[in-house]
């Protein structure tokens, strides 16, 4: 079920009622059912995978519980890994490491036997699979107990808000609450309706109608001239920003009425005035996964300086392919991996380089928005590789825009002068919210307006989604992954 479908504005509301209509002992069920039903309504089947990985978690953690030291409980461990990574693989990499196998024993004339399967990648299998893994990982680390209400568990597992994209949550922060009672709240009800609301503002009215752009130039990068490949490039930025944000916005405020609160997922990201802090402002719930979970166990930064930068470069390299299988996000990782490592072995030419601008009028001054400048043109080439099909395509991208051609076609002519016009003036709206943000702090900056501007703004938000927003039905960028 997608959030910006018809489907959605019904089941919500009914959700809702039925949610502070249910006594607080059983609102885990009612969650839990209306949770499984938000799957199905994919596909039934994939209510399989979700419950095979509850199932098998639950168990390994009731039995990690039992056992004092981390080398008994480790073989529960093992399993729990064994079992969701095997999913995780078999559904999303397993044609890819066979084709790849495939084209390499080609290279020689090796007959390559194993055949691909034509299956269907479930919706979320790689958020789910990450939200339960940190459950079996903080209960062998003993900073988790184990859940013993299994009900309880598979609703931790599937919470329909944050089930499919996230945010992914940690045990230690999601579990807790299913166990308080949460009656109607008014100013939650209303936080978490703003929320949404700009939510639905990026998704329906930015990203969508930034896609119908993005994807007829991407389709066929070879008919665009350097001007548009460029355009569609940095509207693709806008897009999968809004798209992503968006989603995570709706999730967010939509538990938030139920009475429980989610992790921020996004803090402006290209705000940021370095990569470092790009990655602690995008997707933070998975960003701060790979911190926790793979880049301290490799040993971090408290290793020798090379292997420092080997763990960075590994932890985004994984980072890319858990996005998706295929080349084009293996190497936007290894791209972000490096463009770390380049900054932290460049850090003392660069300061020493700046310290001899500073003596020149207004440097200092120049020096955050310059950072801001280069760390979105870098993330910028990244995402070319990001929303390109094959590597290729990336290239052809990419040299299009450096072999700069005069433009054979009207900047809007791939989506048309209107959806042109309307994209610029929806990316205008969403910098001037971003700086008032934040200058002023998020969603106090809106609550220090009068009543009447605010509720000016509500209302103007919902007649750009009405009158403008793409209703197409465009599913979420990240539901791939």
């Amino acid at each position: 079920m997608l959030f910006n479908s018809l489907h959605f504005v019904f089941f919500l509301p009914v959700v809702l009622a039925l949610y502070f209509a249910t006594p607080a002992r059983w609102k885990w069920a009612l969650l839990l059912g209306a949770s499984y039903y938000f799957y199905a309504a994919w596909r039934v089947e994939y209510l399989l995978l979700i419950m095979a990985s509850t199932g098998v978690d639950y168990a390994a953690g009731i039995q990690m519980g039992k056992r004092d030291s981390r080398k008994a409980r480790r073989p529960w461990l093992f399993l729990s890994l064994l079992v969701n990574l095997g999913l995780l693989f078999t559904f999303k990499y397993l044609n890819f490491f066979s084709e790849t196998f495939q084209a390499a024993f080609d290279q020689f004339n090796v007959f390559y036997g194993i055949p691909t399967f034509d299956v269907l990648l479930p919706v979320g299998i790689s958020f789910y699979t990450f939200q339960t893994l940190s459950y079996t990982i903080e209960v062998y680390r003993g900073k988790q107990k184990p859940e013993r209400h299994l009900g309880i568990f598979a609703l931790y597992v599937s919470f329909f808000p944050q089930l499919v994209a996230g945010p992914i949550e940690r045990s230690t922060r999601l579990l807790p609450q299913f166990f308080r009672k949460h009656g109607f709240d008014l100013e939650r009800a209303r936080s978490g309706a703003r929320l949404m609301l700009w939510g639905f503002f990026k998704k329906l009215v930015v990203a969508d109608r930034l896609a119908v752009y993005v994807n007829e130039v991407y389709a066929d990068p070879t008919a665009h001239s350097s001007a548009t490949l460029l355009v569609a490039t940095y509207f693709f930025a806008v897009q999968i920003y809004c798209d992503f944000s968006g989603y995570s916005d709706i999730a967010i405020g939509t538990a938030r009425i139920m009475g429980y609160d989610l992790m921020e997922n996004f803090r402006r990201p290209y705000f940021a005035r370095s990569i470092r802090e790009f990655w602690g402002r995008w997707h933070i719930s998975l960003s701060t996964w790979f911190r926790d979970y793979v880049y301290i166990p490799l040993g971090g930064n408290r290793v020798s300086k090379g292997r420092w930068y080997a763990n960075l470069l590994i932890v985004f390299v994984v980072s890319g392919l858990w996005h998706g299988a295929a080349w084009t996000f293996v190497f936007w990782g290894a791209l972000h991996g490096g463009y770390l490592v380049l900054a932290l072995a460049s850090t003392d030419l660069r300061e020493r380089l700046w310290g001899r601008l500073c003596g020149l009028p207004a440097a200092d001054a120049l020096r955050p928005g310059l950072a801001v400048f280069t760390t979105f043109h870098l993330v910028l080439f990244a995402w070319v590789f990001f929303r390109a099909e094959t590597l290729r395509e990336a290239i052809t991208v990419i040299l299009g825009v450096v072999r700069w051609q005069p433009a054979t076609e009207a900047l809007s002519a791939p989506s048309g002068l209107w959806n042109f016009r309307l994209s610029l003036v929806a990316i205008a709206v969403l910098v001037v919210v971003d700086l008032v943000q934040s200058r002023w702090g998020g969603e106090r900056s809106l609550l220090r307006m009068p009543l009447p501007v605010r509720w000016a703004i509500y209302y103007a938000a919902l007649f750009a989604i009405l009158m403008f927003g793409e209703f197409g039905g465009e599913d979420f960028i990240y539901f791939q992954f």
